[in-house]
Protein backbone atom coordinates (compact mmCIF):
# COMPACT_ATOMS: atom_id res chain seq x y z
CA UNK A 1 0.00 0.00 0.00
CA UNK A 2 1.38 3.39 -0.94
CA UNK A 3 1.72 6.29 1.51
CA UNK A 4 -1.13 8.10 -0.25
CA UNK A 5 -3.45 5.08 0.05
CA UNK A 6 -2.46 4.66 3.70
CA UNK A 7 -3.39 8.28 4.47
CA UNK A 8 -6.71 7.92 2.65
CA UNK A 9 -7.66 4.89 4.75
CA UNK A 10 -6.84 6.25 8.19
CA UNK A 11 -8.55 4.66 11.14
CA UNK A 12 -11.81 6.14 12.37
CA UNK A 13 -11.81 8.44 15.38
CA UNK A 14 -11.45 6.78 18.80
CA UNK A 15 -14.75 6.08 20.55
CA UNK A 16 -14.06 8.55 23.39
CA UNK A 17 -13.48 11.35 20.87
CA UNK A 18 -16.66 10.54 18.93
CA UNK A 19 -18.66 10.47 22.16
CA UNK A 20 -17.26 13.84 23.25
CA UNK A 21 -17.98 15.40 19.84
CA UNK A 22 -21.57 14.16 19.89
CA UNK A 23 -22.00 15.43 23.47
CA UNK A 24 -20.94 18.89 22.23
CA UNK A 25 -23.35 18.71 19.29
CA UNK A 26 -20.62 18.37 16.66
CA UNK A 27 -21.59 16.07 13.81
CA UNK A 28 -18.30 16.44 11.90
CA UNK A 29 -16.11 13.36 11.99
CA UNK A 30 -13.96 13.59 8.86
CA UNK A 31 -10.62 15.41 8.68
CA UNK A 32 -11.71 18.37 6.54
CA UNK A 33 -14.92 19.09 8.45
CA UNK A 34 -13.08 18.87 11.80
CA UNK A 35 -10.33 21.20 10.54
CA UNK A 36 -12.89 23.75 9.39
CA UNK A 37 -14.73 23.55 12.70
CA UNK A 38 -11.47 24.02 14.60
CA UNK A 39 -10.61 27.04 12.46
CA UNK A 40 -13.95 28.60 13.41
CA UNK A 41 -13.01 28.40 17.11
CA UNK A 42 -9.31 29.24 17.27
CA UNK A 43 -7.00 31.86 15.85
CA UNK A 44 -4.22 29.44 14.99
CA UNK A 45 -2.67 26.03 15.37
CA UNK A 46 0.07 23.93 13.78
CA UNK A 47 -0.32 20.31 12.75
CA UNK A 48 2.92 18.37 12.40
CA UNK A 49 3.30 14.92 10.88
CA UNK A 50 6.11 13.33 12.87
CA UNK A 51 9.09 11.61 11.31
CA UNK A 52 9.22 7.82 11.63
CA UNK A 53 11.81 8.07 14.44
CA UNK A 54 9.73 10.58 16.40
CA UNK A 55 6.57 8.53 15.82
CA UNK A 56 8.26 5.47 17.32
CA UNK A 57 9.54 7.43 20.29
CA UNK A 58 6.25 9.16 21.14
CA UNK A 59 3.97 6.41 19.81
CA UNK A 60 1.92 8.80 17.69
CA UNK A 61 1.97 10.05 14.09
CA UNK A 62 0.73 13.62 14.47
CA UNK A 63 1.26 16.44 16.95
CA UNK A 64 -1.00 19.48 16.98
CA UNK A 65 0.34 22.63 18.61
CA UNK A 66 -2.41 24.79 20.03
CA UNK A 67 -1.64 27.96 21.99
CA UNK A 68 0.56 26.82 24.87
CA UNK A 69 -0.21 23.11 24.63
CA UNK A 70 0.17 20.19 22.27
CA UNK A 71 -1.73 16.98 21.64
CA UNK A 72 -0.31 13.75 20.26
CA UNK A 73 -2.61 11.72 18.01
CA UNK A 74 -2.59 8.87 15.52
CA UNK A 75 -4.41 10.62 12.67
CA UNK A 76 -4.86 14.18 11.47
CA UNK A 77 -8.63 13.88 12.02
CA UNK A 78 -8.05 12.81 15.62
CA UNK A 79 -5.66 15.74 16.13
CA UNK A 80 -8.22 18.22 14.82
CA UNK A 81 -10.99 16.64 16.92
CA UNK A 82 -8.98 16.62 20.16
CA UNK A 83 -7.83 20.22 19.57
CA UNK A 84 -11.41 21.29 18.92
CA UNK A 85 -12.57 19.61 22.13
CA UNK A 86 -9.74 21.30 24.06
CA UNK A 87 -10.68 24.72 22.68
CA UNK A 88 -14.36 24.21 23.45
CA UNK A 89 -13.59 22.98 26.98
CA UNK A 90 -11.46 26.04 27.81
CA UNK A 91 -13.26 28.98 29.45
CA UNK A 92 -14.04 31.81 27.03
CA UNK A 93 -10.80 33.60 26.14
CA UNK A 94 -8.63 31.13 28.07
CA UNK A 95 -5.98 28.87 26.61
CA UNK A 96 -6.53 25.08 26.48
CA UNK A 97 -4.98 23.18 29.39
CA UNK A 98 -1.38 22.00 29.18
CA UNK A 99 -0.83 18.30 28.36
CA UNK A 100 -0.99 15.99 31.35
CA UNK A 101 1.37 13.33 30.03
CA UNK A 102 5.11 13.63 29.69
CA UNK A 103 7.36 11.82 27.25
CA UNK A 104 10.73 10.35 28.22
Amino acid sequence: MSKLEEDATEAPLPEDVLTALVARGIAACDEVALRRELERHTAGYSLVRLTPAAARRWKCRYRILLAETYLDCQTAAEAYARALLAVLAAPCGAQPPAPTTSHP
